[in-house]
Parts: structure tokens; sequence; C-alpha cells
């Protein structure tokens, strides 16, 4: 199978990419990661000051592209809007809450 050249106009988009969220994120010592999870195909995290910012799936048909820029904003958007979860289901209000001592 041979390896394919990207195109000039490809070379030329990927050029203008920018995520400043991500870019400042890693920059103050935070993380992100892109990949499988457990069964599931793949996730894109972002880790920073001591916690958990966001845990984004990637939807069918989604690019990686689109996945890195809504990653970025959701880092973003975190100091306003907290974490973003879209692997772990939100905890049930009717079930009560139990102290772990």
């Amino acid at each position: 199978m041979a390896t394919r050249k990207p195109s000039p106009r490809s070379a030329s988009a990927s050029a203008s990419f920018n995520l400043p969220a991500i870019a400042a994120l890693i920059d103050e010592g935070g993380d992100i990661t892109i990949g499988p999870v457990g069964e599931i195909p793949c996730v894109a995290t972002a880790t920073g000051y001591d916690q958990c910012i966001a845990l984004l799936l990637r939807r069918d048909d989604e690019s990686l592209t689109q996945l890195l820029l809504r990653l970025d904003a959701a880092i973003g958007a975190f100091s306003d809007d907290g974490p973003i979860d879209e692997i772990n289901p939100p905890p049930d209000p009717r079930r009560p809450r139990t102290s772990r001592r």
C-alpha cells in the first residue's frame, strides 16, 4: 500500500489550525489524551488544575479535527461551566447518597 502525501491544500489547512485552550492547558502543566478507553473506541480527555476538565466521546462521523475543536472549546469554557463529562452518567437524584468513611 503506497503512502499518500498530503495535498498542498490539506497542509495549509493544518498550518492554520489553532487550539489556544489546549495550548494554554499544556503550557500550565495539564494534558490531553485521545484514544480508546475500555470498550469505547475513542475518547478525548483533558486534565489539569488537579482535576478532570473534559471527557468527550468521539461522535459518529466526527473527524479528529472536530473532536479536537470540541475539546478546545470545553477547556475554554471550564472556568465558567465546569467539567464536561460525556462518559459517566450523572448520578440518579432518586438514589440516596452514601457516606464513605
